[in-house]
């Protein structure tokens, strides 16, 4: 049941791609809904490492993401 929690969308996010505050806080509030889906599965030792893992998956995204939308405005 954990599992299904953490299955499709999880919300979205918006974020200034040229604002390190606010990417660091879409990033933020990504670990927070993934934090609140699993809550009750903390403890179990298969969810809380994949929770970690979905966290630096998202983080990285974000940070891609942001780094795209520069080099884009950059080109413009």
């Amino acid at each position: 049941q954990a599992l299904s929690e953490l299955d499709g969308e999880l919300g979205v996010v918006k974020f200034d791609p040229h604002e390190p505050a606010s990417i660091e806080a879409a990033i933020q509030s990504v670990n927070q809904m993934i934090d609140n889906r699993i809550e009750p599965y903390i403890d179990n030792p298969i969810v809380g490492p994949l929770a970690v893992q979905m966290k630096e998956i998202y983080r990285e995204n974000i940070l891609q993401k942001a780094a795209e939308a520069r080099l884009q405005s950059d080109e413009d």
